[in-house]
């Protein structure tokens, strides 16, 4: 599998490292809780037994939550085309066969060195209802590793050493200072380039394209064709054209995205 599935840039890491240890304390903190009710409301069962029932259940959830990452990594929320995104189906199922049978593993085995035999009961009924809170967890992880990795996204480009929110446009003697966040896209015109502001205006500058794209490439813009610069932040959606080719939309202007560029479209998916 590929870099990017397995998310192995620095902004993926931490996403995955802030995912994980919040899930490992709020997981935690949930089977914690189950502990208690059950102490309450059945005190039957002592205390030694809840623990190791939820403490598993903890241990299989945080380990298995890998299943989550890769089913995030292969289809992100604004991946296109959207039928992309039924891979989370067979994920989350899967996420949840680990999860039930890592924890009915665990439990009989607790219970074995105890000297007792552990009876999760009829499987698929038990299963069904383990499922339908797996499905709700999967969920809100897949969507903290969204919310996460945009949050990360946008301050890397505020944070990175030497960047500024500003830009200056340059004609002749004339300089127009503009917030980057205000730049929908940079296209090649000659010897000039035409920056298309959000606000409907166009500004030129003498400059290559490619001089640009070195300038303005570590501050989020990406190079989707050979006349084309575009802010990723401000991407609105993503289209097919067909033959590999994507229209990239940017509020009311619509920029092209050349299968020549597949890194582009990489980094788009996962913006």
């Amino acid at each position: 599998m590929s870099g990017e599935v397995l998310g192995t840039s620095g902004i993926a890491q931490r996403t995955l490292l802030y995912c994980y240890t919040v899930a490992v304390v709020a997981v935690g903190a949930v089977n914690t809780i189950n502990v208690i009710t059950v102490r309450h409301d059945n005190p039957q069962y002592g205390l030694a037994a809840p623990i190791i029932w939820e403490g598993s259940s903890w241990i299989t959830f945080i380990l298995f939550l890998w299943i989550a990452w890769i089913g995030y990594r292969i289809a992100p929320a604004p991946v296109r085309p959207r039928w992309k995104l039924l891979a989370h189906v067979p994920a989350a199922l899967l996420f949840s066969l680990a999860h039930v049978g890592g924890f009915i593993g665990l439990r009989k085995l607790v219970y074995l060195l105890w000297g007792a035999h552990y009876d999760f009961g009829a499987f698929l009924p038990h299963f069904r209802y383990e499922l339908s809170k797996d499905v709700i967890g999967y969920s809100l992880i897949v969507a903290a590793f969204t919310l996460v990795e945009h949050l990360l996204r946008q301050k890397s480009l505020i944070e990175m050493p030497g960047q500024t929110l500003t830009f200056d446009i340059r004609d002749g003697a004339s300089v127009t200072r503009v917030r980057l966040n205000q730049v929908l896209a940079i296209a090649s015109a000659g010897n000039y380039v035409e920056f298309v502001l959000k606000d409907g205006r166009k500004l030129l500058m003498r400059s290559s394209l490619s001089a640009l794209e070195k300038e303005l490439s570590p501050r989020g813009f990406l190079r989707t064709h050979r006349s084309w610069l575009v802010n990723a932040g401000q991407m609105t959606a993503l289209k097919p054209e067909g033959s590999g080719d994507y229209a990239v939309e940017l509020g009311t202007v619509t920029v092209p995205l050349s299968r020549r560029f597949p890194e582009a479209l990489t980094k788009l998916r996962s913006s």
